[in-house]
């Protein structure tokens, strides 16, 4: 398992770090294998505009799981990062459902391909079965270490603002991996 001083460091050390790791939760495991990494000082970052009720999580302490709501129908999740005090995060992607994938099917929905049930953000969430009662969930315990991995690095993928940051981490190759989407208010890849 990971503790917490591995969360305790910059979210673009931790980001890719994450690739082959487990995380479970509420009878789901999940094998990451598409994360993003977030600081304050970014200004795609929620926490860019400092702390408010919605952002406190992601201020620390690093570990923790800061559960936000989108498109007025989605959950989203990142792990905090960082030292206390410092609004950072990895929003967890992507991954492979490699525990409990008939309690993911049941919330994700029967027909749903393996491939699908946690490939995105909010398909990652809905299948850890992760709502707003979980921001705030400490994830040290529920985080273990995988295989180490080779890693490819691109930007960001659905944010508007430092959307050519190359702060999006994936697995090269694995079919798990979500599509790249540049958001149509980005400006033209640099």
């Amino acid at each position: 398992m990971l503790d917490r001083s591995f969360f305790a460091r910059d979210s673009v050390v931790v980001a890719p770090e994450l690739l082959g790791c487990i995380v479970t939760a509420n009878g789901v495991s999940v094998r990451l294998t598409e994360v993003e990494a977030y600081r304050e000082d970014d200004p795609a970052s929620h926490s860019f505009r400092g702390v408010t009720g919605r952002t406190a999580v992601m201020f620390g302490p690093p570990g923790f799981l800061y559960v936000y709501f989108t498109y007025g129908m989605h959950y989203c999740a990142n792990l905090v990062c960082g030292a206390d005090g410092t609004g950072a995060g990895v929003l967890l992607r992507a991954g492979e459902v490699v525990e409990g994938v008939a309690l993911a099917r049941e919330r994700r929905g029967e027909k749903i391909a393996d491939r699908d049930l946690a490939r995105g953000p909010a398909r990652l969430a809905q299948a850890m079965g992760w709502g707003r009662a979980d921001n705030g969930r400490d994830m040290v315990g529920a985080v273990r270490a995988g295989e180490p991995t080779a890693v490819v690095a691109g930007p960001r993928t659905g944010v508007a603002k430092a959307a050519d940051t190359a702060w999006r981490f994936s697995i090269p190759g694995d079919r798990f991996v979500s599509p790249y989407k540049r958001h149509p208010k980005a400006p033209a890849a640099e």
